[in-house]
């Protein structure tokens, strides 16, 4: 089979930086789509994306489509004689040149053709031209007076199939091979001669590494060394390196400086203004203190680099004097002071104003400190302040520091220390695998921030779907169940969400509602942790789920216990015991057993070691668990009573239940529980029924066996 290596490049005007990597990998999955469905096969495919290019290598591109047997149905051979002609007809043949098959107990007509495979170079016009069509554009942009739309507007396009141009004509551009360098450096345009030379034509003739990672690799060396000339750390932030990845095509990293003075200033306002606005990368020095200094990736090699980084210097300077504006500003006005200004602040249409929010934030902080054991009135102070920054200054012109800026607020006012880091920590965790409060205080105001949330827009019908969650709730709950379980507290979800919406003024009935959506969010918070939904489902069957940390150690020593494989034998245990009392009733009325498993010898009849060694295996188990457990049956209705304590050592009971398995095995494989004599088979009944209570003591083991 005849093969070239395919390219397609599209060159734009600067794409945004954020979506590069979204829009690289759209056309390449959707232009492999249209080649797998006009059946041409391939052996790789590679994504390359700058910021005025995305482009794809199709690696050994089958030449021409295989040849196709084309075969179609036709009316029964007992059809009316126009119908058979007919159907000749649209098929260009005479009737006497149609077959006769059977298809499935009646004959028909069929017309079989052999078609052949059409050249892949007369496909790819129409393959490339779909593939750029399908990519999801949110904000698609039209230029001149053309039909055409996209996410920039286009200025070249290089289709080639080895060293052959593909003829094509789409968005007002005709293919060609020839592409385009650096604006300022080097050659302005050039000919890609052979589709698999691109990445190396591109690198030697403009210095341009097309391949997103390996440039992305690039930039964090050199911003390492840069760090290093400086005697410096440099902090990367893997989403700032991609941005910046998706800003340059020629990466070259330098430093600059800025007046120390602006130390000050919070260090967060300060690597937000360089980070955010600027895209630099700050440094540390040996003891982790910020210097005053930044890293920036120009996109060029300049002959004098001082020129730049002067311009640089210059740029950030009014940044940082505005943030030195604001951080004084803002200072003069306490946060309380500032309560009033939140009341013309909407949370939600229907929910009222942030003033509202901060009130009822501070209700249930003190109620959640009450519980937990946190400082109650810290708690309830902190919720009340938490959002009054939003009116500052600082948070107005830069939004990422809502909440860091209300604890450098508060410790301005005098508040003490506990109050705010309440205060700057309430909005974690922001998402996912971000830190939860690192004090209780914290944490009251962090739950109470996202049941408020929750509640209030769950309340109002805003429920999320299965594609639609304007509001987050979805990613609320995960972080909600995350403080909740990883923090070790006993609140009571059902009641928690019940405050809420007694605090709003609904039905108290939608707490109901609103506690399962929250506990139906724990399988994928589990999925992330690797366990799988069925350990989840399993223990939510034989636990309080108000009671989500008892609830999780459950789910952990499940998960531990389902990793053994002598767990494999326990669940079929489990399962054969089912299977046993699906056609037995529970122990007849004339046997009884007694609290902790002791035998009543009149009453309890077994016949060989393998009972006795069981019962003593379960003895045992409750000896080492402190599991007590009392089965009691009804001697009018045979109906089964129980009592039982459970021990909160879940990990041991489920490691003490795998100890278990010999002598269960021993059991079913050498006796019959539905024995001939009632009294032995009443007996083994009472032992099984017992071992059925155990092995679902923490959960419903069915769910395992399916």
């Amino acid at each position: 089979m005849n093969t070239q290596d395919f390219l397609l490049e599209l060159g734009c005007e600067e794409l945004p930086p954020k979506g590069l990597q979204q829009l690289s990998n759209a056309l390449t999955q959707h232009l492999t789509a249209e080649l797998d469905k006009l059946k041409l096969s391939y052996s790789s495919v590679e994504s390359f994306a700058t910021p005025r290019r995305l482009a794809v290598l199709v690696s050994h591109l089958q030449l021409q489509q295989n040849d196709q047997t084309i075969e179609r149905k036709g009316p029964s051979i007992s059809a009316p004689d126009q119908a058979i002609e007919g159907f000749a007809k649209s098929c260009g043949v005479a009737k006497d040149s149609l077959a006769q098959k059977a298809f499935g107990k009646t004959q028909y007509y069929f017309f079989t053709k052999q078609q052949k495979g059409l050249k892949t170079i007369d496909l790819l016009e129409s393959a490339v031209a779909t593939a750029i069509q399908n990519i999801p554009i949110a904000k698609p942009m039209r230029w001149s007076d053309l039909d055409a739309y996209f996410v920039r507007p286009t200025h070249w396009l290089i289709m080639l199939l080895g060293s052959d141009i593909v003829p094509a004509s789409m968005m007002g551009l005709t293919s060609g091979n020839t592409t385009r360098g650096l604006r300022f450096t080097g050659e302005s345009t050039f000919d890609i001669t052979c589709a698999k030379d691109y990445q190396k034509t591109l690198l030697e003739k403009a210095q341009i590494e097309v391949d997103f990672n390996t440039r992305k690799e690039m930039i964090r060396k050199q911003v390492i060394q840069v760090a290093k000339n400086n005697n410096a750390t440099a902090v990367i932030d893997e989403s700032l390196l991609n941005e910046v990845c998706a800003l340059v095509e020629y990466p070259r990293a330098f430093s600059g400086s800025f007046s120390s003075k602006f130390l000050e200033v919070p260090k967060e306002v300060l690597i937000s203004a360089m980070k955010s606005h600027q895209k630099y990368f700050h440094m540390l020095d040996a003891q982790g203190n910020l210097m005053p200094a930044f890293i920036s990736v120009a996109n060029i090699e300049s002959s004098d680099l001082s020129v730049i980084i002067d311009g640089n210097e210059r740029v950030i300077r009014p940044r940082l004097a505005d943030s030195e504006f604001f951080w004084r500003q803002d200072k003069a006005h306490t946060l309380e002071s500032r309560l009033d200004k939140l009341n013309q602040v909407l949370f939600i249409k229907s929910l009222g104003s942030m003033g509202d929010k901060s009130k009822r934030i501070e209700a249930l902080s003190g109620y959640i400190a009450g519980v937990i054991g946190a400082n109650v009135k810290d708690s309830a102070r902190a919720g009340l302040l938490c959002k009054s920054d939003l009116v500052t200054d600082m948070v107005g012109e830069f939004a990422d520091l809502q909440g860091v800026m209300g604890g450098y607020y508060a410790l301005n006012d005098g508040e003490n220390q506990a109050l705010a880091t309440a205060i700057s920590e309430h909005y974690h965790p922001r998402f996912s695998g971000d830190s939860l409060p690192s004090t209780p205080e914290g944490l009251c105001v962090a739950i109470a921030d996202k049941v408020d949330s929750i509640v209030g827009i769950y309340g109002i019908g805003n429920k999320p779907t299965g594609s639609k969650d304007p509001y987050a709730l979805k990613r609320a709950a995960l972080g909600l169940l995350r403080m909740i379980i990883e923090s070790e507290s006993n609140l009571d979800l059902l009641e928690l969400t019940a405050r809420s919406a007694d605090l709003y003024g609904f039905d108290i009935n939608i707490a109901t509602e609103i506690n399962a959506f929250i506990l139906g969010r724990l399988i994928a918070y589990y999925q992330e942790q690797g366990i799988h939904k069925t350990i989840v489902k399993a223990t939510q069957e034989r636990a309080d789920s108000r009671q989500l940390y008892d609830l999780s150690l459950r789910i952990k020593a499940l998960y531990n216990f389902v990793q053994d494989e002598a767990s494999k034998s326990l669940i079929m245990a489990h399962k054969r015991v089912a299977n046993i009392f699906k056609d037995n009733d529970c122990p007849s009325y004339h046997c009884s057993l007694e609290l902790e498993f002791t035998i009543n010898d009149e009453l309890v009849k077994f016949s060989t070691n393998f009972d006795e060694e069981l019962v003593n295996a379960l003895q045992r188990f409750q000896d080492v668990t402190e599991y007590k457990l009392s089965l009691r049956y009804s001697k009018k209705t045979g109906e089964r009573f129980s009592d039982s304590t459970l021990s909160k050592d879940y990990l041991l009971i489920m490691r003490e239940l795998l100890k278990l398995k010999p002598a269960i095995d021993d059991f079913f494989d050498n006796v019959m529980v539905v024995d001939d004599n009632l009294e032995v088979r009443s007996s083994r009944l009472v032992l099984v029924d017992y071992m059925a209570f155990l092995l679902n003591s923490i959960a419903n083991f069915s769910y395992l066996s399916k």
